[in-house]
C-alpha cells in the first residue's frame, strides 16, 4: 500500500485551494467564467438539441431572476422545483442562488404525498413545475400548500394558471440587478435526503457547500476537464454539483435527459466525453471492438466491485477511482489520479480540501487503525443541519464539529480509509456481524445477476438470517440451476456464515431518489421475509415458483 505523497499533482491542488479564496457566491463564479469564455458552450442538452454558452446562460439567469422576483421571491423564500431534466432546472437554480433564494429540489416522479410533504416540510412559498406534472400536484388531498398565484409552470400547456416560466422572461427587464447579494454562507439549497429509515430529512446546504463541493471536485480530476457528462436527474446533487464543476473549469457539460445504459458508450464516444460517472451496469453491455474510448481521462466508479476498476481502465482507457460523498457533506474522500497501485483495493481515499476524516467509536473518540468503527467528518462547507429538525441536526454530531455518517469504516495506517457498508445495514447472525455489501459485492460478481440487496430474516435460532434479492440480466432464469451456481460463487468468495440462506428474484427493486436499493421498502412488503424465497437450508421454496426473467 502507498502513503499519500504530497508530490502529487491533485494533492498539491487541493492544498492550494484550502488557502486561495472562493467566489463571494455561486453567481460570481459565474459571472467570472462568462467574462473569461463568454461564447465557450457551457450546457448541451443534446436529446432536445439546445446549446447554451456561458453569455447566454449567465444572461437567461438574470431574466430568470428578474422574472422570480417579479411574482415575489425574494432572499430567503423556498422555492420548490419539480421539473424533468431541462433547461429549466439549472437556469432557475441558478437565478434563485442569485436572488438568495433556497431551491428545494423536487423528484418529477414524486406522488401527491410525497410533494405534498416535501413543499410542507420546506415552508415553500412558490414552485416552479412541468406542465405535464400539475396533475400531481392537483391531486394533493386536501390541495397544495402552495397558492395557485404562486405556481409558476414551464413547457406549453398552463392547466388555468397564471404564471409562466417563459412567459416571465419574455416580460423581465434587461437592466435587473440583484438589490443585495447572497454571502457564502447563506442558504441556498434544502435537499431532501433519501429516506431510508423514517421521513426525508431536509439538508441545509449553502453557496460555501456548493463551491466547495464543486471546486473539490475539479481539483482530484487535476483542472483539466473540457467535456463532461451529466446523466443524473437534476433533482440530485449529483448533476448540480457537476454543473458548476464544468463551470470552475470553463468546461463543457453535456447532459442527458435521462441515463440509458444501452446508450451510455454512444454518448461517451460521440461528444469525446473525458469525465463521467460511471454506471457499473454499463459495463454489463457486450464487449465492442470500439469500447476504448481515446477522450476518456477520468470515470468515478463509486462502490463497484474491485476487480472492476482494472477491467475498466483495459476495457474503456480512462482512469477508474473510488471516492465518498455525501448529501450532507459533498466530496469527502477521493483517490488521486497518481494513485494507480491503490486502483482496485476498494479504498474510498484520503480527505479532500476542506475535510478531516476520522474512524469513531460510538462516544466520538477516534480509533486507531485498523479499527473498524463509524466514519466522521468535518470541515467548512458541510451542511448546516437539518431544517426544522433540530433534534436530527443534534444526533448528527459528535463534540467539535464531527458529523457522523452512519457508514462503517476503517483507516490504514498509511491513512487510507475503507467503506465497509451503513452501521444499520448488518446483518447480526448469531454472534457475528456480516456487511450487506460485501456479499451484494460478491453476488453481482455474477454475470447472471445485475443487482442484489441483502437484508435480515429474523430466525429463532441465530436471530437473524441473511436473504439476498437478485435482480437478473436479460434472458437468465431464476431456476434451480441458477441457486446452484449462485451457492457455489458464494462458496468461493464468501465465509459459510455469510452465504445467504435466502434468495429471492425480483424484476425491479424500489429505488430513492438517487436511485439506489430502498430496502425499507422490501421490508415492508411483506409480513414474512421468507415467502417467495428460495431456502438454502430447507433446499425448497417457500410459497413460491421459479421465475423467468425477461427484461
Amino acid at each position: 500500500m502507498a502513503k499519500p505523497n504530497p508530490e502529487w499533482h491533485s494533492e498539491r491542488l487541493m492544498r492550494a485551494i484550502e488557502t486561495a479564496p472562493l467566489s463571494a457566491n455561486v453567481t460570481k463564479l459565474l459571472e467570472l467564467r462568462t467574462q473569461m469564455h463568454p461564447r465557450r458552450k457551457f450546457l448541451v442538452f443534446f436529446d432536445d438539441g439546445k446549446e447554451l454558452t456561458y453569455e447566454e446562460v449567465f444572461q437567461l439567469v438574470q431574466k430568470t431572476a428578474a422574472g422570480l422576483t417579479a411574482t415575489g421571491i425574494e432572499p430567503g423564500s423556498r422555492v420548490g422545483i419539480m421539473v424533468p431534466t431541462c433547461h429549466h432546472y439549472p437556469l432557475t437554480w441558478l437565478a434563485l442562488a442569485s436572488l438568495g433564494a433556497v431551491t428545494v429540489p423536487i423528484n418529477d416522479s414524486y406522488t401527491p404525498r410525497e410533494l405534498d410533504y416535501t413543499l410542507r416540510n420546506s415552508d415553500a412559498s412558490h414552485i416552479v413545475i412541468a406542465n405535464d406534472l400539475i396533475p400531481v400536484l392537483e391531486a394533493i388531498k386536501g390541495g397544495s400548500s402552495v397558492p395557485r398565484d404562486h405556481v409558476i409552470v414551464t413547457g406549453n400547456r398552463r392547466y388555468g394558471y397564471p404564471l409562466h416560466w417563459e412567459s416571465l422572461l419574455d416580460s423581465a427587464p434587461v437592466d435587473f440587478q440583484v438589490p443585495a447579494p447572497p454571502n457564502l454562507d447563506d442558504l441556498m439549497n434544502i435537499q431532501y435526503t433519501s429516506g431510508t429509515s423514517g421521513m426525508p430529512k431536509g439538508t441545509m446546504q449553502t453557496h460555501r457547500y456548493w463551491l466547495t463541493f464543486s471546486r473539490t471536485g475539479a481539483a482530484q480530476f487535476q483542472d483539466q476537464l473540457r467535456r463532461i457528462l451529466i446523466a443524473q436527474p437534476f433533482y440530485y446533487v449529483d448533476a448540480q454539483w457537476l454543473t458548476l464543476m464544468t463551470c470552475w473549469q470553463g468546461a463543457t457539460a453535456y447532459v442527458a435527459r435521462k441515463m440509458h445504459a444501452s446508450r451510455f458508450l454512444d454518448w461517451l464516444r460521440n461528444y469525446r466525453i473525458q469525465y463521467c460517472n460511471f454506471p457499473e451496469l454499463v459495463s454489463r453491455q457486450p464487449c465492442h471492438t470500439n469500447d476504448r474510448l481515446e477522450d476518456l481521462i477520468v470515470m468515478s466508479c463509486y462502490s463497484h466491485r474491485p476487480e472492476n476498476y482494472r477491467m475498466y481502465e483495459r476495457r474503456y482507457g480512462g482512469l477508474a477511482r473510488q471516492g465518498f460523498s455525501m448529501t450532507e457533506l459533498g466530496c469527502a474522500l477521493y483517490v488521486p489520479m497518481e494513485a494507480e497501485e491503490m486502483t482496485g483495493t476498494a479504498t474510498v481515499g484520503i480527505p479532500v480540501a476542506f475535510r478531516e476524516a476520522m474512524v469513531a467509536d460510538p462516544s466520538g473518540s477516534p480509533l486507531s487503525h485498523g479499527m473498524t468503527g463509524e466514519l466522521c467528518i468535518r470541515g467548512a462547507g458541510i451542511l448546516k443541519g437539518y431544517f426544522r429538525n433540530p433534534e436530527a441536526s443534534a444526533h448528527a454530531f459528535h463534540p467539535g464539529g464531527w458529523f457522523r455518517t452512519g457508514d462503517l469504516s476503517y483507516r490504514n495506517e498509511d491513512g487510507w480509509f475503507w467503506y465497509l457498508g451503513r452501521m444499520k445495514d448488518m446483518v447480526r447472525r448469531s454472534s457475528e456481524n456480516i456487511s450487506a455489501i460485501e456479499v451484494e459485492s460478491v453476488l453481482r460478481g455474477l454475470p447472471e445477476v445485475l443487482e442484489a440487496a441483502v437484508l435480515p430474516v429474523p430466525d429463532n435460532t441465530r436471530g437473524e438470517e441473511v436473504k439476498a434479492y437478485l435482480k437478473l440480466s436479460r434472458n437468465s432464469s431464476g431456476d434451480h440451476s441458477l441457486i446452484e451456481r449462485v451457492l457455489q460463487h458464494c462458496n468461493a468468495n464468501l465465509a459459510s456464515f455469510k452465504i445467504p440462506r435466502y434468495i429471492e428474484f425480483v424484476d425491479e427493486f424500489p429505488r430513492t431518489p438517487s436511485l439506489k436499493i430502498r430496502k425499507a421498502d422490501l421490508i415492508a412488503a411483506k409480513p414474512d421475509l421468507r415467502s417467495g424465497t428460495y431456502d438454502r437450508v430447507k433446499d425448497c421454496w417457500w410459497q413460491s415458483l421459479p421465475i423467468e426473467r425477461e427484461d
